[in-house]
């Protein structure tokens, strides 16, 4: 649920490179201060805490916390409950980004984006409660099937377009789409999720009105991010082209298990394809894999891309309003509670609130405490 462990990522090849990381971590704390699992009085009231929710099962963890199914105590609603350590988030510098991801999964409400429903804290700790999506991720399920149909692949990849032009049209960019940031529902649609590489107030396609920051999964990596160019929203194209690549061929297009080769071909490599894929494919993928961004389909908008022959049998009012039935309906023998479709790795774990040895400074105790993170979704109130 895009706080996950590194584990093997293709069939055939070998494990990707991991998340670039560009900033340094801080000196280690020199001594520890407060109490790890006291609530924090932040000047509001908190309406929600960890004791207010069933933990059921662990769905995956990552170096700064865990994801966990969870059932709220009076409503019986079912949520997925993303748990970030504090201390973690200072060392590797994250504060930033896990207050942007915050703001992002908050104020936006949209069927293919991942939505915040709670978010509470204590001194060491950040809970935010998201939708569950039990059909896992899509990453789950590509190494399962190796690549997709060209109907699958379509719908998944109409649903993403709309999910990264609402983000786009409020001038924020996602940066880190991949298989493993991508969810799917019990009816098989998609959602996406983690925002913590999201970038807000760019208004540009690239540099201009952009950013600089080197950030993202080397894979889906835009050229004008390897050149250090500075980037906008077009570099969410390049990544559409890659992952689009990636479903109806089972790699990404310059995929190498060496991290400068592979960078090298994003910067110069013919792009190739297989028998199977289509001329409408073929012309969608080169276009959106245009390394001048001038060039690339969708700097001039994503309407450039929803007009590509590669979707004319779709109307995208139908898409948005989750009008057609995906090829693909995850299974399900369990109902709500059900997570056969996660890693079995995490998900026989038990499911705990984990005790958290507190080593932070009183400066860093006071630096992390995320003033207005407290929410409460006025529809999920309880009775």
């Amino acid at each position: 649920m895009g706080n996950k462990s590194s584990k093997s990522k293709k069939k055939d090849a070998e494990d990707r490179l991991p998340q670039k990381k560009t900033s340094k971590a801080p000196p280690p704390a020199a001594k520890s201060a407060g109490n790890a699992n006291a609530e924090i009085d932040l000047g509001q009231t908190e309406k929600v805490t960890i004791d207010d929710f069933d933990l059921i099962k662990v769905l995956g963890k990552g170096s700064f916390g865990k994801v966990m199914l969870v059932r709220k105590k009076d409503t019986k609603e079912i949520y997925a409950m993303k748990t970030l350590r504090k201390a973690a988030l200072i060392k590797r510098n994250q504060i930033e980004h896990t207050a942007t991801e915050r703001q992002i999964v908050q104020k936006i409400d949209h069927p293919f984006l991942t939505k915040l429903h709670f978010a509470f804290q204590t001194t060491d700790k950040l809970y935010m409660v998201l939708n569950y999506m039990g059909g896992g991720e899509l990453f789950f399920w590509l190494k399962k099937d190796r690549r997709f149909s060209l109907k699958r692949s379509q719908l998944y990849c109409a649903e993403i377009l709309l999910g990264l032009k609402c983000l786009h049209d409020q001038d924020i960019i996602y940066r880190d789409l991949k298989p493993e940031n991508l969810l799917l529902d019990l009816e098989g649609h998609i959602r996406l999720t983690d925002f913590c590489l999201s970038k807000e107030a760019v208004s540009g396609a690239g540099a201009k009105g952009g950013t600089k920051t080197f950030c993202g999964t080397p894979e889906y990596l835009a050229p004008e991010i390897l050149e250090n160019k500075g980037h906008g929203k077009a570099v969410d194209w390049w990544s559409l082209g890659t992952l689009l690549y990636e479903m109806m061929s089972g790699l990404p297009p310059f995929y190498d298990q060496n991290m400068q080769r592979m960078y090298d071909k994003i910067l110069h490599s013919q792009l190739r394809f297989a028998s199977h894929i289509t001329p409408d494919s073929k012309a969608i993928l080169t276009g959106l894999l245009q390394r001048k961004v001038e060039d690339r389909l969708g700097s001039g908008g994503p309407k450039e891309i929803m007009d590509e022959a590669f979707f004319s049998d779709l109307d995208f009012d139908k898409v948005l309003a989750r009008g057609y039935t995906p090829e693909f309906k995850p299974p399900n023998s369990h109902g709500d509670l059900d997570t056969s479709n996660f890693d079995l790795e995490f998900t026989s774990e038990r499911p705990e609130d984990s005790h958290v040895q507190n080593n932070m400074t009183t400066d860093q105790i006071e630096k992390s405490k995320f003033t207005g993170f407290t929410y409460q979704e006025p529809s999920a109130m309880g009775s």
